[in-house]
């Protein structure tokens, strides 16, 4: 949703070479009526976007990727939680959904595939995480991510696909109100009155990258010449930041009390996580500018008004 908002408020002098975006969504958590309101008050008026009720499982997705140069794929099962409830369906989605996508982008001779992975496949490591790290994840949720970029990486060598694998840090901001993140869950929480539950004591860190920089970087990869040649890239600030600092930045954004619930922590979450990005600023020219409590401010700002 953010990348399409964010493509939708260029000008036409600023994304010249791309004149059409196709949406593909089940819409298991998506918000159709938010998409429907992008498209309808968008900038670029000579950008035609169209969107797809489709499962990447699906065979129909074939009819959106044979009219496509370039495929961004951002759709997952995403959660640890869920994929140890249940595995099954994580990797149908993750490992299945991906493999469904390469293979038709191989097939309708794809220029750009770029996907979406996670710091999940590495599992518990010593921070900064980086992309020489040795992966060892510790949920099925970190398999199915680690066997995807195995898959990108796969169809480079296999098929000459000019695949690229981003390994996302915990991304937050606007049109995240149904997601189930942690400053997302936390700021729900908040608005309906309710405590927030941390699992643990709070100690454990994240490196939170705000999803509007992450839209002005994809946006730069789908419209400048890169041969990615499968390769990984870790995503995100650099900064790590627990879980009682995050609360007490979301303290100082939202003026209101609330209660805090430390519960036992869950089996299969990291302790401690942040990125080196030195590889994707030095190659990619990475450079995320939104500081936490900048973006917390902007994210919750927008669920408010989503509320309205």
């Amino acid at each position: 949703m953010n990348l399409v908002d964010y493509l939708s408020n260029l000008n036409s002098e600023q994304i010249t070479n791309i004149k059409r975006v196709f949406i593909v969504d089940n819409l298991s958590s998506g918000n159709y009526l938010l998409l429907e309101k992008i498209i309808k008050n968008k900038k670029n008026k000579q950008l035609d976007i169209e969107f797809f009720k489709l499962d990447i499982r699906s065979k129909d997705i074939e009819k959106v990727i044979i009219n496509s140069d370039c495929i961004v794929h951002l759709a997952a099962q995403t959660g640890v939680l869920p994929s140890i409830e249940n595995p099954f369906l994580d990797a149908e989605v993750n490992i299945f959904g991906t493999l469904n996508l390469l293979n038709f982008s191989v097939k309708h001779n794809i220029k750009k595939f770029i996907f979406a992975s996670s710091a999940a496949p590495l599992g518990e490591q010593t921070p900064p995480l980086n992309e020489l790290k040795l992966p060892s994840p510790l949920s099925p949720y970190g398999v199915s991510k680690l066997s995807g970029e195995s898959y990108c990486k796969a169809f480079h060598s296999s098929f000459g696909l000019n695949t690229l694998i981003l390994r996302f840090s915990n991304l937050y901001g606007i049109y995240s109100y149904h997601k189930g993140s942690v400053i997302a869950e936390f700021l729900r929480r908040i608005i309906k009155n309710r405590e927030l539950i941390v699992y643990g004591d709070g100690n454990q860190t994240r490196d939170f990258l705000f999803a509007g920089d992450l839209s002005e970087f994809v946006l730069n990869l789908i419209i400048k010449d890169f041969e990615f040649n499968g390769e990984v890239f870790q995503l995100g600030t650099g900064v790590e930041t627990s879980i009682n600092k995050l609360i007490d930045i979301i303290k100082e954004t939202v003026n209101k009390d609330f209660k805090v619930k430390y519960e036992k922590e869950r089996a299969g979450e990291i302790k401690r996580n942040y990125a080196d990005i030195t590889k994707a600023k030095n190659i990619l020219n990475f450079s995320p500018d939104t500081d936490l409590l900048q973006g917390v401010r902007k994210t919750y700002s927008w669920f408010i008004d989503y509320l309205k």
